[in-house]
């Protein structure tokens, strides 16, 4: 009897207040599906900072059998390497380091462009083929040039790239985007808990009256505040399931069907990323529509 009450005052809850709902969960739609972009870029730079490394760190490749770098007499020996890493190991430039090995350079071709043209007798490329690599994290990423000159000539060392001038523009825009899309999200966001607290009040006075007999009768407060509790939840799940559909047709049509065909080189994210994505706002929705929620109607059934 209690829940059908609820349930009841819910439903003309909702209708008395339609247009203020409705905008609301447009803006929550919003906000939500910006919070969502940002968290999709986020993780594509990781994915690209783990593929090409970040702005701060240098990479070191090491002669491989037959390769046709001048400097590179044969492939790279263990004392070679040996030298190499203490070289890299005594620096002070250096914050840290780790080789990768031809199986993980491999490995990360294979995840860039496909299992498919790697495997069979007419493989485009086998391990044997990578080169073995020292990623170097810098302390200061201005300060490359000692470290840089120290192992550049060394036997054993094809050459030596600076990932700044690689990846730095990429990432950075990236990060623009990112942190533009946070901004605009931020004053939605502030919009959004505007709009619910205004919706609450609205709510709130309209059902003065009936709140007042509640009061008499000796209902409780949660009681009373249950309907707008429960408003907040439709609000908020429409808003999230609006905004989950929006990032999942940039993901199917905007990145898998598009930009990772055109631009095979790059590292793009997917569906794993986009759970990720989702469950941020699925969390972050209810929080921006029950919270101020629950500490509105503390006052405004106070009657």
């Amino acid at each position: 009897m209690q829940l059908r009450h609820t349930f009841t005052e819910l439903r003309q809850s909702l209708r008395r207040n339609v247009s203020m709902h409705i905008a609301v969960v447009l803006t929550l739609f919003v906000s939500l599906t910006l919070v969502g972009f940002g968290a999709l870029l986020n993780q594509q730079a990781v994915a690209a900072a783990d593929q090409w490394g970040s702005e701060l760190q240098i990479t070191v490749y090491l002669c491989r059998d037959g390769d046709d770098n001048p400097a590179c007499v044969s492939e790279v020996t263990d004392p070679q390497k040996q030298a190499i890493e203490d070289v890299v190991e005594e620096s002070p430039e250096v914050d840290s380091w780790y080789l990768e090995s031809k199986e993980e350079a491999f490995e990360k071709v294979k995840d860039l462009y496909g299992d498919e043209r790697f495997e069979g007798p007419d493989a485009a490329l086998t391990a044997d083929d990578m080169a073995e690599s020292i990623w170097i994290t810098l302390k200061d990423p201005d300060e490359y040039e000692g470290i840089t000159s120290q192992v550049i000539g060394l036997p054993g060392v094809a050459g030596v790239q600076d990932l700044r001038e690689v990846v730095g523009p990429i990432l950075s825009t990236i990060d623009w985007i990112k942190f533009a899309s946070w901004a605009i999200a931020g004053f939605l966001v502030f919009a959004a808990l505007l709009l619910v607290a205004n919706t609450i009040r609205l709510a709130a006075l309209a059902r003065r009256k009936e709140i007042g007999i509640m009061r008499l009768v000796g209902a409780s407060t949660l009681y009373i505040a249950l309907p707008f509790l429960m408003e907040a939840l439709v609000t908020a799940f429409l808003g999230v399931a609006l905004a989950a559909g929006a990032l999942a047709a940039l993901v199917k049509w905007g990145i898998i069907g598009g930009l990772s065909g055109d631009l095979a080189f790059i590292p793009w994210i997917g569906w794993p990323e986009y759970g990720v994505a989702v469950a941020v706002i699925a969390i972050l929705g209810p929080v921006l529509t029950v919270l101020p929620t629950l500490l509105l109607t503390r006052k405004y059934i106070k009657v």
